[in-house]
């Protein structure tokens, strides 16, 4: 069977990253979760002073330290799932804290950024057998990917699902709060001049605003076989 690119790309919190991770265990794919790697930074940018009172990014100190900041995948036997790592450190809890969600779009619209964040994508991908999701992957970072799905769901649906995953965690949610940063998110991620959120031509489009789980992997499961028939 031939190894293809798989690029899901689509809004905050529609269950991308969890379809794309089932996938890529079920296939025996490499799984690379690209927004991990943005809010990582953002961590970085929050525990370092990087932002300004008013949420905008110091965008020369932070291209300053950008050499500083090294981001690694390392397989969770427990949870058959990657971790995200920074500088060593794992971060995959603190990386989905609410105050990361509300830093990371700026950061992830500066371009030098982006650029920086890119070249390692591409470099994770380049021998095919990957899964990556995010908001650009089908359109900037692998645009000839055989496989392209672009992921949405409605706003409400998306922030209840995001203050699911935070109180599983015991970590403290406010739907309010959640929804206003999805409508937030969504919108810089759409407007922002670098590698704007949007869908890919020759993407095939899931809304899987009322479906499982389950459901939402055999449908993707179902498109990787035709791809690689």
């Amino acid at each position: 069977m031939k190894k293809i690119t798989i690029a899901i790309d689509g809004h905050s919190s529609c269950g991308k990253s969890t379809m794309a991770k089932d996938l890529a265990r079920e296939v025996g794919y490499v799984y690379v979760d690209t927004g991990a790697m943005y809010r990582s930074v953002t961590l970085y940018a929050l525990r370092h002073g990087l932002f300004d009172e008013d949420g905008s990014v110091k965008t020369a100190e932070l291209e300053a330290e950008m050499s500083n900041i090294h981001i690694a995948f390392k397989f969770n036997q427990e949870t058959g799932r990657p971790d995200t790592y920074l500088n060593g450190e794992r971060v995959e809890d603190e990386i989905r804290s609410l105050e990361v969600s509300n830093h990371v779009s700026p950061i992830a619209a500066v371009g030098f950024v982006r650029t920086a964040m890119v070249a390692q994508q591409q470099q994770m991908g380049k021998d095919k057998g990957v899964v990556m999701d995010g908001r650009d992957i089908g359109t900037t970072v692998f645009p000839d990917a055989e496989l392209k799905v672009f992921v949405t769901a409605s706003a409400e649906v998306r922030a209840q699902r995001r203050f699911d995953e935070l109180k599983a965690k015991g970590m403290p949610a406010d739907y309010d709060d959640i929804l206003k940063n999805v409508q937030e998110r969504d919108y810089i991620d759409s407007h922002r001049e670098v590698s704007p959120l949007r869908k890919a031509d020759d993407a095939i489009e899931l809304d899987n605003s009322h479906m499982t789980i389950s459901e939402q992997k055999e449908w993707l499961l179902e498109r990787f076989r035709e791809r690689t028939a």
